[in-house]
């Protein structure tokens, strides 16, 4: 018996001097590998937590805008497949018009390069990255918990690693954003083929893209070219299964693409959160897909995981370092108002255009094609040097036009 408490007394001592992170990130997207970057910049002790092996392929069109530019880490060189200078609008396949600029309008990069590459950033800041770790959960009370100051992050090989603050970015399906009681408003299906092409049919896409104005309210489809391979995808309300499938395949159809193998098939849930979503909950921070954020007209969600991740990274060493609850509680809700600050309005303004695209997807096409200012605010927003709520806000014009919108 003896040796046995022995034993015990030293798996005890031991658990007791576990290291403690300053920060663990749950996820290696772009949402936490900018949390583990900006977090890591401080000189705390960052810990990044990836289920999958790096490199690994994720269904995303890989539109790299100006806003998802500027929030790279400093120096970061992006591995762009293609820099896109020309837009073809459809409207389901009919009303055909391309509108061109003399500047670049937005880049396009293959995920698991630009995922790598930011992974590779946090770690060049300080960040220790862990690849093939799942997480079965989070406890901030309880047995696996030595003190108020600290989280326990439970692994599924029953490993314990505890941290003063956690971010999730796993995901919108991930165990942090259930941890923390993510609510979401608007489910999304989008389904993605990756198609090699012969050259003289990349060359004819080289620099362009199509948007398509889909036949279900709300949807749309997509070609990005990317080299050799075409990236084609549709995306529409989930529920419409069968219907967003059918749309993929006549959409591909008449590209005349048909003839062509994809690589690739894939499909993806993008998911919304609610105006009233938490952000926090405790010293759990949520970010990205993980939070809920992403665009809800385009589904854009590059951009609002690398600039939710840098603010999640930052705000998460200021719950780290805070001495009890209250400070921390505050630190949180800090986070928070800089997220609905900026994201929130963005995403509000793209709830209201979804609405209106949702009603009048001719309209939409009509105004972006015909009418200039709207061409240019388009560019504008692309290129990052303002965004939709921007436009909304400074333009009576626009403003007064989605407001007798929002009337009906």
């Amino acid at each position: 018996m003896s040796s046995e408490r022995a034993a015990e007394d030293n798996q005890q001592a031991a658990e007791d001097h576990r290291p403690v992170w300053d920060v663990v990130v749950v996820g290696a997207g772009p949402a936490g590998a900018s949390a583990a970057h900006a977090a890591a910049c401080t000189g705390r002790r960052v810990l990044l937590l990836e289920k999958a092996e790096l490199p690994r392929y994720k269904t995303c069109g890989g539109g790299i805008i100006g806003p998802s530019r500027d929030a790279l880490p400093p120096g970061f060189e992006l591995p762009l497949r293609d820099r896109v200078h020309a837009v073809t609008f459809t409207l389901n396949g009919r009303l055909t018009r391309t509108r061109r600029s003399k500047n670049m309008l937005f880049g396009l990069i293959n995920r698991p390069e630009f995922d790598a590459g930011l992974v590779e950033s946090a770690k060049d800041a300080g960040a220790t990255v862990r690849t093939g770790v799942t997480v079965s959960r989070v406890e901030q009370h309880g047995t696996e918990v030595p003190d108020r100051r600290t989280v326990a992050v439970v692994l599924g090989d029953g490993e314990v690693v505890l941290a003063r603050a956690v971010v999730g970015a796993d995901g919108s399906s991930g165990r942090i954003g259930a941890h923390v009681g993510v609510k979401l408003d608007q489910v999304d299906l989008g389904l993605e083929s990756e198609i090699p092409v012969p050259a003289t049919v990349a060359e004819d896409w080289a620099g362009r893209v199509l948007l398509d104005w889909g036949p279900m309210p709300g949807s749309y489809g997509w070609v990005f070219p990317k080299g050799d391979t075409l990236t084609v995808g549709v995306i529409s309300a989930r529920g419409e299964g069968a219907a967003t499938k059918r749309y993929l395949e006549d959409f591909i159809g008449r590209l005349g693409l048909a003839g062509f193998e994809p690589s690739v098939s894939s499909g993806h849930l993008t998911r919304c959160r609610a105006d009233d979503s938490p952000l926090s909950r405790g010293r759990v921070l949520v970010c990205g897909d993980a939070a809920g954020l992403l665009e809800p007209w385009t589904r854009e969600g590059i951009s609002f995981a690398l600039r939710s991740g840098r603010l999640a990274g930052e705000w998460a060493v200021r719950v780290a370092e805070a001495h009890d609850a209250v400070d921390a509680r505050r630190q949180a809700l800090n986070y928070a108002f800089a997220i609905k600050a900026g994201l929130g309005v963005e995403m509000g303004v793209g709830r209201r255009m979804l609405s209106v695209f949702s009603r009048r997807p001719g309209l939409v096409h009509a105004a972006v094609t015909g009418f200039r200012p709207a061409w240019h605010a388009f560019a504008k927003i692309t290129r990052g040097t303002t965004t939709l709520g921007e436009i909304v806000r400074t333009h009576s014009v626009a403003r007064r036009a989605l407001e007798a919108f929002d009337r009906g």
